[in-house]
């Protein structure tokens, strides 16, 4: 039986940017749920995030799989930054799900996030390619210290920006029982929202995933709302 999915997103630009350079596309026909999070400053993050999220969609809907997808948006953001020389790098992450029946695949680039809650316990399935994550694999910082870090900003993987022969896009395949959820967001508000408050909130079981989505978006806002911030909640209800 195919699973029933409702799903809830939202993108807003924080208290401190002037332009949104995340972007984001949901569509349950398509199965394809996804969130970009764009770099180099405004006309350069917002078409590198927006080029991203075209490219997957057009490829998905031909066919391609997701990895391949997403290795052929890189592929675009860099033809497009080659045809502006005079521009800044472009760059974005990528955080994006594909559901085919009670199974989903998850494939990331960056420090954009994948969350599944299920039975009452919040995991972060994607692992974030992160100066601030080699150094906690290291053992040089705990978890804790790496939410202060200065660079706990800087990505060591992103579309547009990585060399093509070093870019890692990396894939996990989760189920879809009834009652799991996954979140798919920005940093903007993992920057912001600790774990376990994010986990409260998709555990309000009264509320629907959009008003979850809002919910999320108005936390990361009362955190200090640093960044733009972008989040996709995907429930599967039976």
């Amino acid at each position: 039986m195919q699973p029933s999915i409702e799903f809830g997103h939202c993108t807003h630009v924080g208290l401190r940017r002037e332009h949104n350079e995340d972007t984001y596309y949901a569509d349950s026909e398509l199965g394809l749920y996804l969130v970009a999070d764009g770099m180099g400053g405004h006309e350069n993050g917002e078409v590198a995030s927006a080029l991203a999220r075209d490219t997957l969609v057009r490829e998905i809907k031909n066919g391609e799989l997701l990895v391949r997808a997403i290795q052929l948006a890189d592929e675009e953001i860099i033809k497009h930054s080659n045809r502006r020389p005079q521009a800044l790098p472009m760059g974005t992450t990528i955080a994006a799900i594909r559901v085919k029946g009670r199974e989903y695949e998850v494939g990331w680039v960056g420090d954009s996030r994948v969350y599944q809650f299920a039975e009452g316990q919040l995991r972060q399935v994607s692992q974030d390619h992160s100066y601030v994550r080699e150094l906690i694999e290291q053992g040089a910082i705990s978890p804790e210290q790496a939410r202060t870090h200065p660079h706990r900003n800087v990505v060591t993987q992103a579309l547009g920006v990585t060399d093509p022969q070093s870019l890692r896009v990396e894939t996990v395949i989760g189920a879809l029982n009834a009652g799991t959820q996954v979140l798919i967001c920005s940093d903007g508000l993992t920057e912001e929202v600790e774990d376990d408050h994010i986990a409260r909130i998709l555990a309000r079981a009264e509320l629907s995933a959009q008003e979850c989505v809002d919910h999320l978006i108005l936390a990361a806002l009362d955190g200090g709302g640093s960044d733009n911030v972008t989040a996709i909640l995907v429930r599967c209800k039976t």
